[in-house]
């Protein structure tokens, strides 16, 4: 992926002092969970209630579940580079080795498929891929390739969690969300 200038954002970052109670909880939480504010939810902040349900969606999507947390973070950088989103890259390469992938891992994520991963792992970036295109794109092969290796519940969960990250992606590089600084470990 290529940087890109530097744009400033394209709607003001808003610090703790300047939302509202509820925004200002978040910000607390986010604080205690990942050590930093990311600057997409001071962004969103502007918009308190969405901001809380993006966080709820955030939750069970990105944590431990039927897939494993760190291979999410992964999907969610591939998809982020196909969308050439330096925020959304910078920030799940971080919380990807964090929750357990390699580095090895995490520096594959582009070349998945000579990279480091079980045939299972390789089928759901190919399959993150496709649907990067289009939900079109996911024909019956490509389909048929991920329940080989996916139960449903894997398989619904990939897919919410792809389709989240292209509008991650978005949001993000259309309103010009600098990179969080990432936290000291």
């Amino acid at each position: 992926m290529t940087a890109q200038p530097p744009h400033p954002p394209r709607v003001p970052l808003l610090q703790k002092d300047q939302v509202t109670p509820e925004a200002a909880v978040l910000y607390q939480q986010l604080l205690a969970t990942r050590g930093v504010v990311p600057n997409m939810f001071k962004a969103l902040a502007h918009v308190p209630d969405l901001a809380l349900g993006i966080t709820a969606l955030l939750k069970p999507l990105m944590g431990e579940g039927a897939l494993p947390a760190w291979y999410k973070e992964l999907i969610a950088t591939r998809v982020a580079s196909l969308n050439q989103c330096e925020y959304c890259v910078s920030a799940h390469r971080h919380l990807a080795l964090q929750r357990g992938a390699t580095p090895q891992q995490v520096a594959s994520y582009d070349a998945f498929e000579t990279g480091p991963f079980t045939q299972k792992e390789k089928a759901g970036f190919r399959y993150a891929s496709l649907l990067h295109a289009s939900g079109h794109a996911i024909h019956d092969a490509a389909f048929h390739d991920l329940q080989a290796h996916f139960s449903p519940a894997e398989i619904v969960e990939l897919t919410v969690l792809a389709a989240a990250f292209e509008m991650f992606a978005r949001i993000n590089s259309s309103l010009h969300i600098p990179v969080t600084p990432l936290p000291a470990d």
